[in-house]
């Protein structure tokens, strides 16, 4: 297993009590401001009739990543009473992923405007051996507040890309 990168963090407030990624066994690589890369390796319980990843675990393990990269590690006393949750998504399927294929997600915020922005994450799929290489998966900032895996292939192939449209709320 990979070393866990929080950038200053230990654990991301939304971790602490989410037994749905805990299930799909979510592993953090990399927690910016308003970026997440993580991953997780595709278990047989994770599969479809047709012996692919049930689409809607892509769905919601590019939805986990959505909500790491909405949400602060470690939320300021002004952002302490607010959540940033899902206001829409769409996802578009590209390739299918089988079992024990590690799969990452690299989410980054498009757009940030009051309540609402915009993040695009892209789901790439590996077999275990074919990685090409370990560690925090840091991507670099492309100066349009967008960020791209530093190596196309560093995580394998594209199979999935999930646009979410997030709205600020208040914590009740």
């Amino acid at each position: 297993m990979v070393e866990t990168t929080l950038s200053g963090a230990t654990q991301h407030q939304i971790l602490k009590n989410d037994p749905a990624s805990e299930w799909m066994g979510l592993e953090v690589l990399k927690i910016d401001d308003g970026h997440a890369t993580v991953r997780m390796t595709l278990r047989q319980e994770m599969l479809n009739g047709f012996g692919m990843a049930h689409g809607g675990m892509i769905f919601a393990f590019a939805d986990s990543a959505f909500a790491l990269a909405c949400n602060p590690a470690n939320p300021s006393p002004s952002e302490a009473d607010s959540i940033t949750v899902a206001a829409g998504v769409d996802i578009n399927f590209l390739k299918p992923a089988y079992q024990g294929q590690v799969i990452t997600a690299v989410a980054n915020r498009r757009a940030d405007n009051g309540r609402s922005g915009l993040y695009d994450i892209q789901i790439f799929a590996a077999d275990p051996g074919d990685l090409a290489s370990t560690g925090s998966g840091a991507a670099p900032d492309t100066g349009a507040g967008t960020r791209v895996p530093k190596d196309p292939d560093r995580y394998g192939e594209l199979i999935a890309e999930f646009r979410g449209r997030s709205r600020t709320i208040s914590k009740k």
